[in-house]
C-alpha cells in the first residue's frame, strides 16, 4: 500500500519533534527512572499545552479530533525521543473509551483530561497492567465484558517490574460488586476491542520511532568510532546488520501505515491489520536493539550510556499490548481459524 501524509500532518509531527527535542533531552528519561511520580507534571503540562493530551478527543469536546494516521506520527516521535509519560495508556487508550460511552455526567472529567489536569488509566483484556494507575484520577477497567469507571482510590495497585525503569506498570485489584457499569454488552465489547487495537497501534508507532532513533544514533557512532585506523563503519559486517535492520525498519513503518488508515476507516480487518504492525514492530524492537548493542561493543552494555535507554524501551514496548507471538497467533486465526476449525470437524 502506498500511503502520503498531508503537509499539515507533517508539518505538526515535525513541531512534536522539536518540542521534545526541547523539553524530553536524555536527562529526563534518565532521571524518569528514580522518579517514583511516574508522570513528571511539567513535561505533562507540556504535553498539554502542544495539545497532545486532548488528541483523540473530538473538536466538540476540545480537543483536535485527530484520526489515527494523524496521531501514528505523535507516536513515533514520542518514541524517538523515550518520552517517559503514559501518553498511550492515557490519551490514545484511555480517553477515547471513555469518550466512546460517556453521558453528560462525565463531561468535566473529559475538560480536565483535555486540559492536562487529569489523567486516565485503563486496563483491558490483553493488557492487565497499567502503567498511569499511581497518578490516573480514574480508571477504566474491564470486568465479565463490561466497562466500569472508578475512582483511583477505590482501587488495590501493586506494582509490577519493568525491564525500563522509568515505564512502572501496576497490577489493579478491584471489586465489580461494589460498582455500576458504565456499558455492558456488545457495546462494551467493541469498544474495549477498539482500545486495544489502538494501544497495540501507538506501541508499535513508538517502536518505529525508538528503532529509528537506535539505528541512527548507531549510524554516527559507527562513523566516529575507529579501529585499525579505520571508521567501524567501514566493515562489511557491521554494514550489512546496519543495512538489514534498516530495511526491516522500512517494512515495518507502511505496516503501521497501513493498520492507522484501516482504524480511521473503521475497515472490517482493522484488527487483523494492527496485528500485523504491532508483530513486525516487536521484531523490529528486538533487531534494531541487538545490532545496536553489537556494534557499539563493550560501551553498549553501560548502565551509564544513553543506548541502554532506548534498548530498554525497545524491549518494553515489544512486550507490551501483545508480543508478536501473540499477534501472529491472532493473524492466524483470523486467516485460518474457520478453515481449521472446519478441519477439526471432519
Amino acid at each position: 500500500m502506498r500511503f502520503a501524509f498531508t503537509e499539515q500532518q507533517l508539518l505538526f509531527q515535525t513541531a512534536v519533534r522539536d518540542m521534545l527535542r526541547e523539553c524530553c533531552p536524555p536527562e529526563i528519561v534518565r532521571a524518569a527512572w528514580d522518579d517514583d511520580t511516574t508522570v513528571a507534571p511539567k513535561l505533562w503540562q507540556q504535553l498539554s499545552q502542544m495539545g497532545l493530551t486532548s488528541m483523540m478527543l473530538s473538536e466538540a469536546r476540545g480537543g483536535l479530533g485527530m484520526s489515527a494516521v494523524d496521531w501514528i506520527l505523535v507516536l513515533e516521535e514520542t518514541g524517538a525521543a523515550a518520552l517517559p509519560a503514559p501518553l498511550v495508556e492515557s490519551t490514545v487508550v484511555a480517553t477515547p473509551l471513555l469518550a466512546s460511552l460517556a453521558t453528560e455526567q462525565h463531561a468535566p472529567l473529559l475538560e480536565a483530561v483535555a486540559s492536562g489536569n487529569a489523567i486516565l488509566a485503563a486496563s483491558v483484556e490483553g493488557h492487565r497492567h497499567s502503567l498511569a494507575a499511581s497518578h490516573a484520577h480514574s480508571l477504566l477497567l474491564q470486568h465479565d465484558g463490561a466497562v466500569y469507571l472508578i475512582d483511583r482510590e477505590a482501587a488495590s495497585l501493586t506494582p509490577e517490574r519493568s525491564v525500563d525503569r522509568s515505564r512502572r506498570p501496576h497490577h489493579v485489584s478491584w471489586d465489580p460488586s461494589r460498582h455500576d457499569p458504565l456499558a455492558r454488552g456488545p457495546q462494551a465489547r467493541a469498544a474495549l476491542r477498539d482500545a486495544f487495537d489502538r494501544g497495540a497501534l501507538a506501541t508499535a508507532a513508538q517502536l518505529v520511532g525508538v528503532c529509528h532513533h537506535l539505528l541512527s544514533t548507531t549510524v554516527e557512532y559507527c562513523k566516529t568510532r575507529t579501529q585499525f585506523g579505520r571508521a567501524i563503519g567501514s566493515f562489511q559486517a557491521l554494514k550489512h546488520q546496519l543495512a538489514d535492520a534498516w530495511l526491516e525498519l522500512e517494512f515495518t513503518r507502511p505496516l503501521v501505515s497501513r493498520a492507522a488508515h484501516s482504524l480511521s476507516h473503521d475497515h472490517p480487518d482493522k484488527s487483523t491489520h494492527v496485528s500485523m504492525a504491532k508483530a513486525y514492530a516487536s521484531e523490529l524492537g528486538h533487531t534494531a536493539s541487538r545490532v545496536a548493542l553489537q556494534c557499539h561493543g563493550a560501551i553498549g552494555y553501560s548502565f551509564e550510556y544513553d543506548l541502554q535507554l532506548w534498548m530498554k524501551r525497545a524491549w518494553a514496548l515489544a512486550a507490551s499490548w501483545g508480543n508478536d507471538d501473540w499477534h501472529q497467533c491472532r493473524i492466524e486465526h483470523a486467516l485460518f481459524g474457520e478453515r481449521q476449525h472446519h478441519e477439526n470437524q471432519l
